[in-house]
């Protein structure tokens, strides 16, 4: 039987022992639920548990950005809506919204580089025909929307002119 590629979604509940001194979200949580939310990508893509082990396949992060929205406190419900801004034979360019249960913005957004891994080297590889086809298919689900508001922003200061 055919998998066929739905959007992604991932859902979870900021737990106790995620949240900081200030009674909020901690920041390194963020990603974490990120993570989660991008194991949930693997599972949609063909991926999942026992296709990578079956496959010696998996996907390792290269790089990751989190911008950080609004605050949330412990016990709040939470879902992360994936985007495939882009990919190429081995990597594939993410990026996710954190929405928090009652908000119609998102209270974090980031984004992630994946590259897909020969576990047995490890070394990069290409994705395997039937995992690079969903792949396809969800960025081509993506691909008339306007870019992300937080894609590709880069981190830094203004530069002081004439100082």
């Amino acid at each position: 039987m055919e998998k066929v590629v739905q959007r992604v979604a991932y859902r979870d509940t900021v737990r106790a022992e995620w949240v900081d001194y200030n009674g909020h979200l901690r920041d390194a949580f963020y990603m974490l639920i990120f993570s989660f939310a991008t194991d949930a990508l693997l599972d949609a893509i063909g991926l999942d548990d026992a296709a990578r082990t079956a496959r010696h396949r998996s996907v390792y992060t290269l790089e990751a950005h989190i911008h950080y929205l609004h605050e949330i406190k412990e016990g709040t419900p939470v879902r992360v809506e994936m985007r495939v801004l882009a990919h190429d034979a081995k990597r594939l360019h993410l990026y996710l919204e954190l929405f928090a249960h009652g908000h119609d913005e998102p209270v974090a957004a980031g984004e992630q580089m994946l590259l897909h891994v020969d576990t047995t080297g490890p070394r990069s590889a290409p994705f395997d025909p039937d995992v690079l086809d969903r792949v396809r298919e969800l960025a081509a689900m993506e691909a008339g929307l306007p870019r992300p508001a937080y894609a590709g922003r880069v981190i830094g200061l203004p530069e002081k002119r004439g100082a």
